[in-house]
């Protein structure tokens, strides 16, 4: 069916919900990443199994036959660490953790209507209580989900679905109805900044890229996503590839361009096969190529898959990856939207931000700028991590706070006993490696771009890992100082050599080998590297150094000076000491070490001579009373 003229979105959304309008349940299963490496196309299976041998019909969406059940195969829903997912409409139940042996207990309770099968519901750590319906979870109720509203939703592989949900709507407008100028005001009065790190307002970069003339012009998607911990555009690629091709239509309707490229990191297999799959069925229909709409203008999208540099997330070295270079900044000016691909005016945006762009014309630049703060208007998604109940993706307006995130979303921060503290958290790392940390001091921060600057951190592309108090600052900035160390490209000397200096003296700081000259060095030499160097790379990597050396001074001082970790986390400075009040004196500690470090008697609590004491740490494996600590 070609989408020659204006009206078969219509019809299609109709035919799409004549189709499905009958079916007793949806049972949709959880196809992105995380719930497929727990087995959830085991389950998908058993699914079609069971309801068969029940001698009832099932159908998957692509097919629609007319049956008793239709069986849905869903991106990323969010709540990763509860997966595999299962959720049955129209009821809205959501199982979590199903595995192949909970299908036919699911299954008989559809048929019968009686009750749940409590085991697999949702239970609250906090009060035990177990929720049926997913929009009443905290996960979710807490959340305001726009962008990702259909991600996890709907069916990945069924663009007839896509459209059902008004997909496609808003870029047959830009096509038809709309002028670029027109386009690029909508944008920039919505006040939709870029979600990839910079911030930079998206209309004004459309219209910077609108305004230089060229018979050729190119719209790029980046989905370079490198940051440690960050998974957000991967899993709208991945849930929702047709919000992503909307939004480069709408995107390449805004600056004149005729073609497109989504540039992928190759570790992400799912995404890149979702997004071809999803670029053919739009070809087919009329909605990519040629004469798209009816409309006789051409637009078509590519997907280019890198190898995975995280330098390459930086407009210049993405654009010499497309173009068979490797993948290295360039000074800027020129910038992309002058001479981008192929020496041709250029718009980039990342996924997150294209995807969101049906939503704001859908929604309306007025209505959507009344969501987040005066100057970060929207939502914006956060891949929640580290020691927090609920982790996962979550979207939440811009101007929400730590202790919203973490407490209500997330569930409250968990110790590494798997006991819940609530927001007794250390830290937050935001940002990824271009960000920073924030500390209990900023529970009630309101989270913009502007607020987190002020603070020495960023929104980067929306990493967020919790940290408990047994999380050692030092050493989770040398972490992320490696990682940065290891993907800078090398072409400009203050980004090569300054990282990796950087990393000798946190090196210097965790082994016990540093001085109050470490500090200095170290402090001096991130404000260099942060000033002197060519991209965004080096410009941000001191910026985990610099946070954690501002708000937890306390903790390199013990390091420098006292030549000891707080934490424990850093074995040369580790040391071990036993609870006199927790020692039963059963003398199993120092019969196991190995140098004789331990001594004590019966009534007298036993001690560990630090100068003897290897750090073996086979006294704390021993003590069955808890009796000896590390730190």
């Amino acid at each position: 069916m070609l989408l020659s003229d204006k009206i078969n979105l219509e019809e299609r959304k109709q035919h799409y919900l004549d189709q499905t309008k009958n079916y007793r349940s949806k049972i949709v299963i959880c196809a992105g990443t995380g719930c497929m490496a727990n087995g959830s196309m085991k389950v998908y299976a058993k699914f079609k199994e069971v309801i068969r041998d029940r001698g009832l019909d099932v159908t998957v969406a692509l097919k629609k036959e007319k049956a008793d059940y239709m069986l849905v195969e869903s991106g990323c829903q969010g709540f990763c660490q509860m997966g595999p997912l299962v959720t049955i409409l129209p009821e809205d139940t959501l199982y979590t953790k199903v595995q192949v042996e909970d299908v036919e207990a699911i299954v008989d309770q559809m048929l019968t209507a009686n009750g749940k099968v409590e085991h697999l519901l949702f239970e609250r750590p906090d009060t035990g209580e177990r929720i049926a319906k997913q929009d009443k979870i905290p996960f979710y109720e807490k959340q305001h989900r726009t962008m990702l509203k259909l991600c996890g939703n709907i069916d990945v592989n069924d663009l007839d679905e896509y459209i059902a949900n008004e997909g496609y709507f808003m870029a047959r407008k830009a096509v038809l109805e709309m002028t670029d100028v027109e386009i690029c005001k909508e944008i920039l009065d919505s006040g939709l900044r870029g979600r990839g790190g910079g911030g930079f307002p998206t209309g004004r970069k459309w219209d910077l890229t609108r305004v230089n003339e060229s018979d050729v012009k190119y719209v790029i998607c980046n989905g370079d996503e490198g940051d440690p911990g960050a998974f957000m555009d991967r899993c709208v690629m991945e849930g929702n590839p047709h919000s992503v091709l909307e939004g480069m239509i709408i995107a390449a309707m805004g600056v004149n361009a005729t073609e497109g490229y989504i540039y992928v990191r190759t570790e992400y297999p799912l995404a890149v096969s979702r997004l071809k799959s999803a670029i053919k069925v739009a070809r087919e229909s009329g909605i990519l190529g040629k004469n798209i709409f009816g409309s006789g203008k051409d637009f078509d999208i590519h997907v280019m898959e890198g190898a995975g540099a995280f330098v390459c997330g930086e407009e210049t070295a993405l654009i010499s990856s497309i173009e068979g270079k490797r993948g290295m900044p360039t000074l800027k000016p020129p910038f992309p939207a002058q001479k981008g691909l192929f020496g041709k005016p250029t718009l980039i945006n990342n996924v997150e931000t294209l995807a969101t762009v049906p939503v704001v014309l859908r929604m309306g630049a007025e209505k959507y700028s009344q969501i987040g703060t005066a100057t970060a208007k929207g939502t914006k998604t956060f891949a929640l991590t580290g020691n927090v109940a609920n982790t996962g993706l979550i979207e939440v307006p811009f101007g929400s706070t730590l202790r919203q995130i973490v407490g209500e979303v997330g569930g409250g921060v968990m110790n590494n006993d798997g006991t819940l503290c609530g927001c007794d958290f250390k830290a937050v790392q935001i940002g990824g490696p271009s960000g920073g940390c924030l500390t209990q001091d900023h529970l009630d921060l309101p989270l913009d771009y502007d607020n987190l600057q002020k603070v020495g951190a960023m929104v980067g592309s929306g990493g967020l890992v919790v940290m408990n108090q047994g999380t050692c600052m030092v050493k989770l900035a040398r972490y992320f100082m490696q990682f940065t160390q290891n993907e800078s490209c090398g072409k400009c000397v203050v980004c090569r050599e300054g990282t990796r200096q950087m990393l000798a003296l946190l090196d210097d700081i965790i082994e016990g080998n540093a001085t109050q000259e470490t500090l200095d060095l170290l402090e001096e030499l991130a404000q260099t590297v942060k000033v002197g160097s060519l991209c965004g790379l080096g410009k941000t990597a001191p910026n985990p150094v610099l946070s954690t050396m501002r708000y937890f001074k306390d903790e390199y001082h013990a390091h420098v000076f006292d030549k000891r970790c707080p934490t424990g986390e850093c074995e040369a400075l580790a040391s071990y000491r036993v609870i006199p009040e927790k020692c039963k004196f059963c003398s199993l500690c120092a019969k196991k070490c190995p140098v004789d470090a331990i001594s004590g008697s019966k009534g007298v609590p036993y001690v560990i001579d630090t100068e003897k004491c290897i750090k073996c740490g086979v006294c704390i494996t021993v003590c069955r009373f808890g009796a000896i600590i590390k730190g």
